[in-house]
């Protein structure tokens, strides 16, 4: 073997041995392995896409600062690392089991502390554990979830987002009002919306018929093209219903069984959560489970009639 041969191979096996041990040490240091990935995916992210016009990620029911919401917290850092993001939006039942701000460090900033620190921002809405303190309001004041209010909207770049307070309290006649209006006066093209609620379920709670009636008019009349719930622990989508389409991402701690509708296009139990690639004609939709593996994928058009 040359000389020259021999140096390769050398400084090619110190460079593995290097960039292993650099992986253990994070390891140790953080004593979680939701943040590590392996060297080739943490070097090499994805390149641009080409007409992209914006990438967020869903994910809900996640408050427990248990294994299950680290499992899908490590998925949300690794798909960062290869596709980056920049917005989650979490769909309600942010803190468990009651809803008490003093445990937001160890259910909310610990788990997504890496995503945090990157400036990736998350908005919230309100799930039903969370109003049994204070009705949420501490929630909606807390700055790390973005509220501005317990419905309210917000845009990024052709997308328009309506958070919405789906509990059963919530100030129903003026919430509607200013939804019917905010969705009339909306120049967007896309147009999600969100609560933490389901309005088409095939999981414990299934459908809920007097949504149906009050939301699927407005969505028809005012071009929504995409609804994001959770409080079934599941992921579900469905195919275009009188041009939306029904995400369920509530599989972000814990799971429960989901079965299926006519109207179901994917649906499944395995902790997870949902990413979005926005086009100029198209959502592109990937629902990615806790080893990484995309499960499910679907395709939103703009005009999804």
């Amino acid at each position: 073997m040359n000389l020259k041969r021999r140096q390769f191979l050398f400084l090619s096996s110190f460079s593995a041995i290097g960039t292993g041990f650099l992986a253990w040490m994070l390891a140790d240091k953080n004593h979680q392995t939701a943040d590590i990935t392996d060297s080739t995916t943490a070097i090499a992210a994805n390149p641009a896409k080409k007409d992209l016009l914006l990438r967020f990620v869903s994910v809900a029911d996640t408050g427990t600062g248990a294994k299950g919401q680290y499992a899908v917290a490590g998925a949300m850092n690794a798909y960062h690392k290869r596709n980056p993001y920049d917005l989650v939006v979490l769909a309600g039942d942010n803190i468990y089991n009651n809803g008490e701000i003093e445990k937001i460090s160890a259910v909310f900033e610990r788990p997504y502390q890496y995503l945090l620190k990157l400036g990736v921002k998350f908005q919230a809405c309100l799930g039903n554990h969370d109003i049994r303190t204070e009705n949420g309001d501490p929630q909606v004041k807390y700055a790390g979830f973005n509220m501005k209010g317990r419905y309210y909207t917000f845009k990024r770049n052709q997308v328009q987002f309506f958070a919405l307070d789906t509990n059963s309290n919530a100030d129903w006649k003026n919430q509607l009002t200013w939804l019917e209006k905010e969705l009339s006066l909306s120049n967007a093209p896309w147009k999600v919306v969100f609560g933490h609620h389901p309005i088409y379920s095939s999981g414990q709670y299934g459908s809920n018929p007097d949504f149906i009636k009050t939301f699927t008019p407005l969505f028809k009349k005012h071009g929504v093209q995409l609804y994001i719930n959770g409080h079934e622990h599941s992921y579900e989508r469905t195919r275009a219903i009188n041009g939306t389409t029904y995400l369920i991402c509530g599989a972000g701690a814990g799971n429960r069984p989901v079965g299926r509708s006519e109207w179901t296009k994917y649906s499944t139990s395995d902790l997870s959560f949902a990413s979005y690639e926005v086009y100029k004609d198209r959502i592109e939709v990937s629902a990615i489970a806790t080893d990484n593996r995309i499960f499910d994928k679907g395709i939103i058009q703009l005009k999804s009639a």
